[in-house]
């Protein structure tokens, strides 16, 4: 049943929301408090570290919930960070309610997910996961470059005013669509902490790391790298995440057909855009319309990378999903934590123009962690096959 994972993805439009739309605005918050570009990238990097930190402890700990109440529980804290993120108060301020909803967040893109797949055909569980992270492609199309023109016209607190909204919208949708969805049987934790000793997982959470770090050095200062290095005004770069969100649905749905025939293939294929995007945005110089088309590949090899994330990692242990999909989510936002960190750091002390060359750094380190899990595979082929699509068979993510 397609219907929940629409209300999951509807969800996830407003944590998206409220997670990424702090990067449209990050030069107006800047300025409003005075403070370095790098240190405003803290509101992205401290959430992004809080849920690399407690991510999996916090879904372990809500698994025994009603699935219901958990995603209405995760919603509200995201709504009340919208609110008092709305009044600009002060700087502390501001970086508390941006971190609250953090530790609720992993938790409710576990549990959507599970509510997702909880009710459809197990040979279409990656294409159900795909609805549900379709929430982000479309928040990259819809509510975050909207918030970021908004902002870019009136002030930086309207950006917050929209968030709020959209938790709003996806409260009620979540409280009027979703059934009770009581938990009839619990895993234990031992039987998930086991795949911790899996070599695979563990590569496989390093490519995770790697590829999500990659991407973030430089999109985590998109409305910087384009309003610096490519003189485009706060207005152009609003139209340009428009055009990045909007070609973004187009890749989650593609990622998810893909990852129903190959796994391997489809992460691969969607993670080169960490080799080729630095490279083009380095030739497409001061030329707008080649920047414009630069961008739009940019989006769609980018906004799978969650998702094929994921799956990757699931991948590699079928018969813990739970955990492997919290620590995924764990080691993504990691990743996020030190791209937009390193890459902060790079443009106080190097410049804007280089940010994406750590891209380069990230995206081939996370290639050579794949080709190791390759290897891996290669030498007990009887445990895992590296071609066939992952069945996820017996469990659900929670």
């Amino acid at each position: 049943m397609k219907k929940y994972a629409y209300i999951g993805a509807l969800g996830f439009l407003a944590v998206i929301t409220t997670e990424f739309g702090i990067i449209g605005i990050l030069p107006q918050v800047a300025a409003h408090y005075h403070i370095s570009i790098d240190k405003a990238g803290y509101l992205l990097g401290a959430f992004a570290l809080v849920i690399a930190l407690t991510g999996p402890f916090m879904t372990l700990l809500a698994s025994g919930f009603d699935r219901k109440k958990v995603m209405l529980a995760a919603i509200f804290i995201f709504l009340i960070t919208g609110i008092v993120s709305s009044f600009s108060p002060p700087f502390g301020v501001l970086m508390f309610v941006r971190i609250l909803p953090a530790f609720l967040q992993p938790v409710y893109i576990a549990t959507a997910l599970s509510v997702a797949v909880s009710k459809g055909n197990k040979q279409n569980e990656n294409e159900l996961m795909s609805i549900v992270f379709s929430g982000v492609a479309i928040a990259m199309v819809t509510t975050v470059p909207f918030a970021t023109y908004i902002a870019s016209i009136s002030s930086w607190e309207y950006s917050f005013m929209i968030q709020a909204v959209i938790s709003i919208i996806a409260l009620l949708a979540i409280y009027w669509l979703l059934p009770p969805m009581p938990v009839n049987e619990k895993k234990s934790y031992g039987s998930q902490l086991q795949i911790l000793t899996k070599p695979t997982f563990i590569v496989s959470t390093a490519m995770n790391f790697f590829m999500v770090s990659a991407w973030f050095s430089t999109y985590s200062y998109f409305a910087e790298y384009l309003t610096k290095a490519k003189e485009m005004n706060s207005t152009m770069v609003s139209y340009m995440l428009f055009v990045f969100g909007i070609i973004g649905v187009l890749a989650n749905w593609t990622a998810g057909k893909m990852l129903n025939k190959n796994i391997t293939f489809t992460t691969a294929f969607f993670l080169s855009g960490t080799i080729i995007v630095p490279i083009l945005l380095h030739f497409s110089g001061a030329n707008t319309f080649a920047t414009i088309a630069v961008i739009a590949l940019w989006g769609f090899l980018y906004s799978p990378s969650f998702l094929n994330a994921s799956t990757y990692m699931i991948s590699s242990a079928p018969h813990a999903m739970e955990f492997a999909n919290s620590l995924a989510t764990s080691f993504g936002n990691l990743g996020v934590t030190v791209g937009t960190t390193i890459g902060g750091w790079i443009i106080v002390s190097k410049g804007i123009q280089l940010t994406p060359w750590i891209t380069v750094v990230f995206g081939t380190l996370a290639f050579t962690m794949m080709l190791l899990r390759h290897h891996l595979e290669r030498k007990a082929p009887l445990h895992h096959n590296p071609i066939a699509p992952c069945k996820l068979e017996g469990t659900t993510p929670i």
